[in-house]
Protein backbone atom coordinates (compact mmCIF):
# COMPACT_ATOMS: atom_id res chain seq x y z
CA UNK A 1 0.00 0.00 0.00
CA UNK A 2 1.26 3.58 -1.17
CA UNK A 3 2.41 6.07 2.02
CA UNK A 4 -0.53 8.20 1.11
CA UNK A 5 -2.83 5.37 0.82
CA UNK A 6 -2.05 4.33 4.51
CA UNK A 7 -2.10 8.12 5.50
CA UNK A 8 -5.53 8.47 4.47
CA UNK A 9 -6.87 5.32 6.13
CA UNK A 10 -5.01 6.80 9.62
CA UNK A 11 -6.93 10.30 8.94
CA UNK A 12 -10.12 8.13 8.58
CA UNK A 13 -9.78 5.78 11.10
CA UNK A 14 -13.24 4.94 12.70
CA UNK A 15 -14.43 3.01 15.88
CA UNK A 16 -15.57 -0.34 13.69
CA UNK A 17 -12.05 -0.58 11.51
CA UNK A 18 -10.75 -0.37 15.27
CA UNK A 19 -12.77 -2.83 16.42
CA UNK A 20 -11.77 -4.85 13.61
CA UNK A 21 -7.85 -4.83 14.44
CA UNK A 22 -8.20 -5.77 17.89
CA UNK A 23 -10.61 -8.79 16.81
CA UNK A 24 -8.30 -9.64 13.91
CA UNK A 25 -5.50 -9.71 16.46
CA UNK A 26 -7.44 -12.78 18.05
CA UNK A 27 -9.36 -10.94 21.03
CA UNK A 28 -13.39 -10.81 21.32
CA UNK A 29 -14.92 -7.61 21.92
CA UNK A 30 -17.89 -6.43 22.48
CA UNK A 31 -18.11 -3.03 20.15
CA UNK A 32 -17.29 -0.80 23.13
CA UNK A 33 -14.50 1.55 21.39
CA UNK A 34 -13.96 5.41 21.91
CA UNK A 35 -11.11 7.89 21.29
CA UNK A 36 -8.41 9.03 23.89
CA UNK A 37 -6.49 12.37 23.53
CA UNK A 38 -4.00 11.88 21.38
CA UNK A 39 -2.85 14.04 18.02
CA UNK A 40 0.33 12.19 16.96
CA UNK A 41 -1.13 8.65 16.97
CA UNK A 42 -4.85 7.37 16.99
CA UNK A 43 -5.51 5.99 20.17
CA UNK A 44 -8.55 4.20 21.64
CA UNK A 45 -10.11 2.49 24.44
CA UNK A 46 -12.08 -0.80 23.54
CA UNK A 47 -13.98 -3.11 25.90
CA UNK A 48 -13.34 -6.72 25.45
CA UNK A 49 -16.32 -9.74 26.14
CA UNK A 50 -14.69 -10.52 29.76
CA UNK A 51 -15.05 -6.58 30.61
CA UNK A 52 -11.37 -5.42 30.88
CA UNK A 53 -10.28 -2.77 28.71
CA UNK A 54 -7.54 -2.76 26.40
CA UNK A 55 -5.95 0.79 24.52
CA UNK A 56 -5.30 0.38 20.91
CA UNK A 57 -2.64 2.95 19.37
CA UNK A 58 -2.00 2.90 15.96
CA UNK A 59 1.30 4.22 15.20
CA UNK A 60 1.57 7.24 12.73
CA UNK A 61 2.74 6.03 9.02
CA UNK A 62 5.88 6.97 8.28
CA UNK A 63 7.38 7.99 11.66
CA UNK A 64 8.91 5.47 13.10
CA UNK A 65 10.46 1.88 11.30
CA UNK A 66 8.70 -1.65 13.18
CA UNK A 67 11.94 -1.99 14.78
CA UNK A 68 12.18 1.37 16.37
CA UNK A 69 8.21 0.84 17.95
CA UNK A 70 9.73 -2.91 19.30
CA UNK A 71 12.78 -0.66 20.63
CA UNK A 72 9.98 1.24 22.67
CA UNK A 73 8.25 -2.02 23.51
CA UNK A 74 11.52 -3.62 24.83
CA UNK A 75 11.97 -0.60 27.14
CA UNK A 76 8.75 -1.01 28.74
CA UNK A 77 9.19 -4.45 28.96
CA UNK A 78 12.53 -4.42 30.83
CA UNK A 79 10.63 -1.84 33.19
CA UNK A 80 8.21 -3.26 33.97
CA UNK A 81 10.24 -6.80 34.86
CA UNK A 82 12.13 -4.15 37.42
CA UNK A 83 8.36 -3.35 38.81
CA UNK A 84 8.55 0.26 37.69
CA UNK A 85 5.12 1.52 36.65
CA UNK A 86 4.83 2.00 33.39
CA UNK A 87 1.74 0.98 30.74
CA UNK A 88 3.66 -1.90 29.52
CA UNK A 89 2.85 -3.43 25.49
CA UNK A 90 -0.16 -6.43 25.95
CA UNK A 91 1.29 -9.52 23.98
CA UNK A 92 -1.24 -10.09 21.10
CA UNK A 93 -2.15 -14.19 21.87
CA UNK A 94 0.36 -15.38 19.22
CA UNK A 95 2.95 -13.69 21.81
CA UNK A 96 3.92 -10.51 19.57
CA UNK A 97 3.45 -7.38 20.79
CA UNK A 98 2.89 -5.18 17.15
CA UNK A 99 0.77 -5.95 14.16
CA UNK A 100 -0.36 -4.05 11.17
CA UNK A 101 -3.63 -4.04 9.44
CA UNK A 102 -3.96 -2.42 5.86
CA UNK A 103 -0.32 -1.35 6.00
CA UNK A 104 -0.85 0.63 9.53
CA UNK A 105 1.09 -0.36 12.58
CA UNK A 106 -0.60 -0.93 15.98
CA UNK A 107 -0.15 -1.92 19.46
CA UNK A 108 -2.63 -3.07 22.94
CA UNK A 109 -1.98 -2.23 26.20
CA UNK A 110 -4.06 -2.63 29.18
CA UNK A 111 -5.53 0.62 30.51
CA UNK A 112 -4.77 2.32 33.11
CA UNK A 113 -6.50 4.14 35.59
CA UNK A 114 -5.50 7.92 37.49
CA UNK A 115 -5.21 11.20 36.46
CA UNK A 116 -1.67 13.60 35.49
CA UNK A 117 -1.28 15.81 38.91
CA UNK A 118 -1.79 19.34 38.11
CA UNK A 119 2.09 19.88 39.38
CA UNK A 120 4.57 18.58 41.88
CA UNK A 121 4.87 19.66 45.24
CA UNK A 122 8.33 18.98 47.11
CA UNK A 123 7.05 15.34 48.01
CA UNK A 124 5.92 14.06 44.72
CA UNK A 125 9.37 16.02 43.12
CA UNK A 126 11.46 13.71 45.09
CA UNK A 127 9.38 10.64 44.43
CA UNK A 128 9.46 11.39 40.70
CA UNK A 129 12.98 12.02 40.79
CA UNK A 130 13.55 8.35 42.28
CA UNK A 131 11.44 7.25 39.29
CA UNK A 132 13.56 8.55 37.08
CA UNK A 133 16.49 7.07 38.48
CA UNK A 134 15.50 3.61 38.56
CA UNK A 135 14.28 4.19 34.97
CA UNK A 136 17.51 5.04 34.13
CA UNK A 137 19.24 2.56 35.79
CA UNK A 138 17.65 0.19 33.49
CA UNK A 139 18.21 2.25 30.55
CA UNK A 140 21.86 2.31 30.59
CA UNK A 141 21.84 -1.38 30.35
CA UNK A 142 21.93 -1.35 26.72
CA UNK A 143 24.70 0.46 25.41
CA UNK A 144 23.01 3.52 23.05
CA UNK A 145 24.88 2.77 20.37
CA UNK A 146 22.81 -0.57 19.96
CA UNK A 147 19.79 1.10 20.80
CA UNK A 148 17.43 1.67 17.31
CA UNK A 149 16.27 4.76 18.50
CA UNK A 150 17.34 9.04 17.29
CA UNK A 151 19.20 10.98 19.26
CA UNK A 152 17.92 14.31 21.03
CA UNK A 153 20.15 16.44 19.18
CA UNK A 154 20.10 20.02 17.31
CA UNK A 155 19.99 18.20 14.17
CA UNK A 156 17.10 16.47 14.51
CA UNK A 157 15.16 19.37 16.75
CA UNK A 158 16.47 22.29 15.18
CA UNK A 159 17.85 21.87 12.04
CA UNK A 160 15.93 19.08 10.19
CA UNK A 161 12.58 21.02 11.04
CA UNK A 162 14.05 24.15 10.20
CA UNK A 163 14.89 23.18 6.66
CA UNK A 164 11.55 21.66 6.10
CA UNK A 165 10.10 25.12 7.79
CA UNK A 166 12.23 27.28 4.94
CA UNK A 167 11.81 25.21 2.14
CA UNK A 168 8.20 25.39 2.46
CA UNK A 169 8.15 29.10 2.99
CA UNK A 170 5.87 28.46 5.92
CA UNK A 171 7.43 31.39 8.04
CA UNK A 172 6.75 34.94 6.75
CA UNK A 173 9.93 36.04 4.25
CA UNK A 174 9.76 39.20 6.65
CA UNK A 175 10.31 37.08 9.63
CA UNK A 176 12.08 33.94 7.95
CA UNK A 177 15.89 35.51 8.77
CA UNK A 178 14.88 36.24 12.19
CA UNK A 179 14.24 33.01 13.26
CA UNK A 180 16.47 30.78 11.08
CA UNK A 181 19.10 32.90 12.79
CA UNK A 182 18.07 32.68 16.39
CA UNK A 183 16.79 28.71 15.50
CA UNK A 184 20.83 28.33 14.41
CA UNK A 185 22.25 29.60 17.18
CA UNK A 186 20.10 27.60 19.77
CA UNK A 187 21.44 24.33 17.79
CA UNK A 188 25.12 25.62 17.87
CA UNK A 189 24.96 26.38 21.51
CA UNK A 190 23.46 23.32 22.15
CA UNK A 191 25.89 21.38 20.32
CA UNK A 192 28.83 22.43 22.36
CA UNK A 193 27.33 22.32 25.67
CA UNK A 194 26.11 18.57 25.00
CA UNK A 195 29.13 17.47 23.26
CA UNK A 196 30.98 15.20 26.35
CA UNK A 197 27.37 14.46 28.21
CA UNK A 198 26.78 11.15 28.25
CA UNK A 199 23.79 10.10 26.61
CA UNK A 200 21.62 6.83 26.97
CA UNK A 201 18.13 6.02 26.15
CA UNK A 202 15.73 8.31 27.99
CA UNK A 203 11.77 9.21 27.96
CA UNK A 204 12.26 12.55 26.59
CA UNK A 205 8.94 13.69 26.63
CA UNK A 206 8.52 13.17 30.56
CA UNK A 207 5.88 16.21 31.47
CA UNK A 208 3.13 16.18 33.62
CA UNK A 209 1.13 14.62 31.12
CA UNK A 210 2.45 12.04 30.90
CA UNK A 211 2.51 11.03 34.39
CA UNK A 212 -0.75 9.44 36.16
CA UNK A 213 -0.89 9.34 39.59
CA UNK A 214 -3.44 6.85 41.31
CA UNK A 215 -3.91 6.13 44.97
CA UNK A 216 -0.54 7.65 45.70
CA UNK A 217 0.88 5.74 42.79
CA UNK A 218 2.94 6.92 39.86
CA UNK A 219 3.20 5.67 36.73
CA UNK A 220 4.56 6.71 33.82
CA UNK A 221 3.00 6.37 29.95
CA UNK A 222 3.90 7.19 26.31
CA UNK A 223 6.91 6.25 25.53
CA UNK A 224 6.74 7.28 21.54
CA UNK A 225 9.09 10.07 21.88
CA UNK A 226 11.93 7.61 23.28
CA UNK A 227 15.06 8.78 22.17
CA UNK A 228 18.76 8.47 23.19
CA UNK A 229 19.60 11.87 25.23
CA UNK A 230 21.32 13.25 28.40
CA UNK A 231 19.30 12.32 31.52
CA UNK A 232 18.48 15.61 32.83
CA UNK A 233 15.71 16.00 29.28
CA UNK A 234 13.70 13.33 32.30
CA UNK A 235 14.28 15.61 34.82
CA UNK A 236 13.14 19.61 33.57
CA UNK A 237 10.11 18.67 31.78
CA UNK A 238 7.54 18.34 34.91
CA UNK A 239 9.07 21.09 36.00
CA UNK A 240 9.53 23.53 33.11
CA UNK A 241 9.52 26.95 35.19
CA UNK A 242 12.35 29.92 35.81
CA UNK A 243 10.49 30.94 38.98
CA UNK A 244 12.30 30.32 42.71
CA UNK A 245 9.23 27.87 43.43
CA UNK A 246 10.09 26.10 40.42
CA UNK A 247 13.85 25.51 40.67
CA UNK A 248 13.17 24.66 44.44
CA UNK A 249 10.72 21.80 43.68
CA UNK A 250 13.29 20.92 40.60
CA UNK A 251 15.90 20.53 43.31
CA UNK A 252 14.17 17.87 45.93
CA UNK A 253 13.55 16.15 42.20
CA UNK A 254 17.49 15.76 41.82
CA UNK A 255 17.50 14.95 45.37
CA UNK A 256 15.31 11.84 44.75
CA UNK A 257 17.05 11.36 41.84
CA UNK A 258 20.16 11.34 43.64
CA UNK A 259 18.92 8.68 46.82
CA UNK A 260 19.29 5.55 43.48
CA UNK A 261 21.55 7.38 41.05
CA UNK A 262 24.38 9.81 40.18
CA UNK A 263 23.73 12.92 38.64
CA UNK A 264 25.52 15.33 36.72
CA UNK A 265 24.79 18.39 37.77
CA UNK A 266 26.96 20.91 35.27
CA UNK A 267 24.53 19.19 32.66
CA UNK A 268 22.21 21.57 34.34
CA UNK A 269 23.28 24.45 31.86
CA UNK A 270 21.68 22.30 29.14
CA UNK A 271 17.87 22.73 29.98
CA UNK A 272 17.43 26.49 28.48
CA UNK A 273 19.06 25.20 25.59
CA UNK A 274 16.45 22.29 25.46
CA UNK A 275 14.14 24.37 25.87
CA UNK A 276 14.74 26.24 22.94
CA UNK A 277 15.52 23.40 20.83
CA UNK A 278 11.78 21.90 22.10
CA UNK A 279 10.32 25.68 20.73
CA UNK A 280 11.91 24.58 17.11
CA UNK A 281 10.75 20.98 16.76
CA UNK A 282 7.11 22.14 18.18
CA UNK A 283 6.62 24.33 15.04
CA UNK A 284 7.98 22.04 12.96
CA UNK A 285 6.13 19.34 13.98
CA UNK A 286 2.87 21.29 13.17
CA UNK A 287 4.00 22.07 10.10
CA UNK A 288 4.79 18.36 9.09
CA UNK A 289 1.46 17.75 10.52
CA UNK A 290 -0.84 20.12 8.88
CA UNK A 291 -2.27 17.89 6.07
CA UNK A 292 -3.94 16.15 9.08
CA UNK A 293 -7.66 17.25 9.76
CA UNK A 294 -7.04 17.00 13.39
CA UNK A 295 -4.33 19.45 13.40
CA UNK A 296 -6.21 22.60 11.45
CA UNK A 297 -8.92 21.67 14.08
CA UNK A 298 -6.78 21.62 17.14
CA UNK A 299 -4.57 24.57 15.92
CA UNK A 300 -6.74 27.14 13.95
CA UNK A 301 -4.40 30.05 14.25
CA UNK A 302 -0.91 28.02 12.92
CA UNK A 303 0.56 29.53 10.54
CA UNK A 304 -1.04 32.94 10.86
CA UNK A 305 1.24 36.39 10.78
CA UNK A 306 1.05 36.74 14.79
CA UNK A 307 1.12 33.48 15.42
CA UNK A 308 5.22 33.64 13.51
CA UNK A 309 5.71 36.80 14.87
CA UNK A 310 5.18 35.59 18.59
CA UNK A 311 6.93 32.30 17.54
CA UNK A 312 9.95 34.36 16.19
CA UNK A 313 10.03 36.70 19.35
CA UNK A 314 9.76 33.86 22.07
CA UNK A 315 12.93 32.16 20.22
CA UNK A 316 14.80 34.95 20.17
CA UNK A 317 14.27 35.79 23.73
CA UNK A 318 14.99 32.14 24.65
CA UNK A 319 18.63 32.69 22.98
CA UNK A 320 18.95 35.44 25.14
CA UNK A 321 17.90 33.75 28.02
CA UNK A 322 20.45 31.02 26.88
CA UNK A 323 23.43 33.45 26.93
CA UNK A 324 22.69 35.29 29.67
CA UNK A 325 22.91 31.87 31.44
CA UNK A 326 25.26 31.55 34.02
CA UNK A 327 26.89 28.21 34.79
CA UNK A 328 25.29 26.31 37.48
CA UNK A 329 25.84 26.72 41.32
CA UNK A 330 27.09 24.04 43.85
CA UNK A 331 23.40 23.68 44.91
CA UNK A 332 22.22 22.85 41.17
CA UNK A 333 20.43 26.12 40.99
CA UNK A 334 21.15 27.66 37.79
CA UNK A 335 22.34 31.40 38.69
CA UNK A 336 21.12 33.26 36.51
CA UNK A 337 17.38 31.59 36.25
CA UNK A 338 17.28 32.49 39.72
CA UNK A 339 18.54 36.25 38.91
CA UNK A 340 15.45 36.02 36.45
CA UNK A 341 12.97 34.66 39.43
CA UNK A 342 10.70 38.01 39.15
CA UNK A 343 9.80 36.64 35.23
CA UNK A 344 5.85 35.54 34.85
CA UNK A 345 5.97 32.09 35.74
CA UNK A 346 5.74 29.45 33.10
CA UNK A 347 3.33 26.41 32.72
CA UNK A 348 2.95 23.58 31.24
CA UNK A 349 0.81 25.01 28.48
CA UNK A 350 3.52 26.64 27.36
CA UNK A 351 5.88 23.73 26.50
CA UNK A 352 3.53 21.32 25.69
CA UNK A 353 0.97 20.74 22.69
CA UNK A 354 -0.39 17.60 23.99
CA UNK A 355 -1.06 19.32 27.51
CA UNK A 356 -4.64 19.08 28.87
CA UNK A 357 -5.22 21.44 31.82
CA UNK A 358 -9.08 19.37 32.46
Amino acid sequence: MAARDRSDLFFRLTPEKVLAAVEAAGLEVTGVCYPLNSFENRVYEVELVDKSRVVAKFYRPGRWRPEQILEEHAFLAELAAEEIPVCNVRPFPDGSTLKRIEGIYYSLSDRQGGRAPDELDDALARRLGMFVARMHNVAVRRPAAEVDRPPLDAERYVRAPLAFLLERRVIPAHLAGRYAAAAEAIAAIAEQRMAAVAVHRIHADLHLGNVLLRDGLLRVLDFDDMAIGPAVQDLWLAIPGRDGDSLRRRRRMIEGYEELRLFDHSTLNLIEPLRGLRLVRYAGWLARRWDDPAFKAGWPHFGTGDYWRQETEDLEQQLAVIRDEAPPSTDGTPNGAAARADEPELTNKDFFWDWEGD
